[in-house]
């Protein structure tokens, strides 16, 4: 059997995920096969497997710290919520349906059988399995089936490292308060408490760490710093989308209330002197360089969002001065009609098209079907402030629920080609026109290869006649290797990792 050891948190936003990250790359560097594992996620954040299957991003993020290919086996249950009641339930990578909270709580036990297949599969790959929980193991609402947390320990017999966040001040509350609310045979499980997001001289701390194991009963395996890195966040819960510096190149994303997949825009963030705002209202929005418009669980509710609060207008009217690009969701909104004849966002809709913003000459249908792959390609031939993307290669993926329609003519062209023959995406600019233009993709991921993002960049510097140069070359692939080994000193010098390696060789003898 591989040796499993388990990361639960105090509340969402803990650090879970990256602890998890960490302790993956740890024990790949150590020379182990090491595999990360979350059996239930809620995120609006998915990525899409080799294989054309949906998991979710964070534990995407894990398997690149490991050095491993992501699989759905990784994370077996993903929700990702459509409304503050219901969320669309993906099991293995493959859509099972929409389900309100309260049947989904109803129905969830008939996955354990799901979970542990799961995990039986992922047992055969690694040598060590690192598990994620969700939230807290404290929620006694949630407690009688419970298939993510302590009930999940319980099922694969695995020890826990219960982190607390005193970023946000209470750590020892969250700590004593955690062990208080389990039973007595979940706080033995319990073999070590991390202090994570520390700021300060620790020795101040010192004397609240020994009150801490001697009220709590269980060693404080480590007190983390809080570490600057660029690694991708779980879930829209992030600390990144509430950034509102700016920076000598601005670049606006809009915030949606059901945005996903804002992770494409992290490759932004490490260039220096550009900031990505999240902004949600006019006031926000201020006068950036350039405007993204992401992806959305709810293209339709989002877009009539942006038009009751006064963004569609605001959007439209520097869209005549700086460029606008859409990707997935937000490419949908920029055409002229979005449908819903099936009912996929909503299945009380009137079924009447819903106005777009009007920028590019498109028509999305939302389909029940959802398009699941991988894809490569490379840009056509971009003209207007972009033009030196042209004939540069990418690679992503698509997810989506639509069928865009698009019409081309002498100012409307397809931005990219795909390698499987298709055409993707469009860019319109008006000839003779100084109106920089707008732009729409379906592919995730679409900056994140060579210097795209650099090129985006020193094209609105160029027009902004600002001098800017990046300090941050090469790929962002790479950027992100150094991010995991960075994440991976940084553990290794605030953890006991010889008590961790302790925890695990205990691990599952019984069994």
């Amino acid at each position: 059997m591989a040796k499993v050891i388990m990361v639960q948190g105090t509340m969402s936003n803990a650090g879970k995920s990256l602890i998890v990250a960490g302790l993956c790359r740890i024990f790949a560097q150590d020379g182990y096969r090491v595999v990360p594992f979350k059996s239930q996620n809620m995120a609006l954040n998915s990525y899409i497997t080799e294989d054309g299957l949906e998991m979710g991003r964070a534990q995407v993020m894990q398997a690149e710290a490991a050095g491993v290919k992501p699989s759905v086996l990784m994370n077996p249950i993903l929700l990702k919520p459509t409304n503050d009641v219901g969320s669309q339930v993906i099991v293995k990578g493959e859509v099972l349906g929409n389900m309100r909270a309260r049947d989904y709580f109803a129905y969830k036990k008939k996955l354990i059988p799901t979970i542990c297949e799961a995990f039986s599969e992922l047992e055969k790959q690694a040598d060590i399995i690192v598990m994620e929980g969700a939230g807290s193991p404290a929620e006694i609402n949630l407690k009688s089936d419970d298939i993510v947390n302590m009930g999940l320990a319980k099922l694969v017999d695995a020890p826990v490292l219960l982190v607390g966040d005193i970023d946000r001040g209470g750590v020892f509350a969250q700590l004593l308060g955690t062990l208080m609310l389990l039973e007595e045979d979940e706080k033995a499980r319990v073999k070590g408490l991390i202090i994570n997001k520390f700021r300060g001289d620790k020795t101040i701390l010192d004397p609240g760490v020994e009150m801490l194991e001697e009220r709590g009963g269980v060693k404080v395996a480590g007190v983390v710093p809080y570490m600057h890195l660029s690694i991708e966040d779980e879930d829209s819960l992030s600390g990144q989308l509430d950034n509102h510096d700016v920076g000598v190149i601005d670049l606006a994303v809009i915030r949606f209330p059901r945005i996903s997949n804002f992770t494409d825009f992290n490759v932004f963030e490490r260039l220096e002197g550009v900031s990505v705002r999240y902004v949600s209202s006019v006031q926000e929005l201020g006068q950036p360089d350039m405007i993204f418009l992401p992806g959305s669980k709810n293209t339709m509710g989002d877009l009539r969002w942006m038009r009751q609060n006064g963004l569609e207008a605001a959007v439209k009217k520097l869209a005549a001065h700086i460029p606008v690009w859409g990707i997935c969701g937000g490419y949908q909104m920029l055409g002229r009609t979005i449908s819903d004849p099936h009912g996929v966002e909503n299945e009380n809709s009137l079924r009447e098209p819903l106005r777009g913003m009007e920028l590019i000459d498109t028509d999305t249908t939302l389909m029940p079907e959802k398009m699941r792959t991988q894809t490569r390609g490379k840009y056509e031939n971009v003209t207007g402030i972009f033009s030196t993307l042209s004939g540069l290669e990418f690679s992503g993926y698509e997810i989506h629920m639509g069928k865009t329609t698009v019409s081309t003519g002498e100012h409307q062209t397809p931005l990219v080609q795909l390698a499987d023959g298709r055409t993707d995406g469009v860019q319109r600019m008006e000839k003779g026109s100084e109106t920089p233009g707008v732009y729409g993709s379906y592919v995730h991921g679409i900056f994140d290869d060579g210097d795209i993002a650099v090129r985006i960049v020193q094209a609105l510097a160029d027009k902004k006649r600002v001098s800017w140069k990046p300090e941050a070359g090469g790929d962002y692939h790479a950027f992100k290797e150094q991010q995991y080994d960075k994440l991976a000193q940084g553990l290794r010098e605030h953890l006991d990792m010889e008590y961790v390696y302790s925890i695990l060789q205990e691990s599952r003898i019984s069994s």
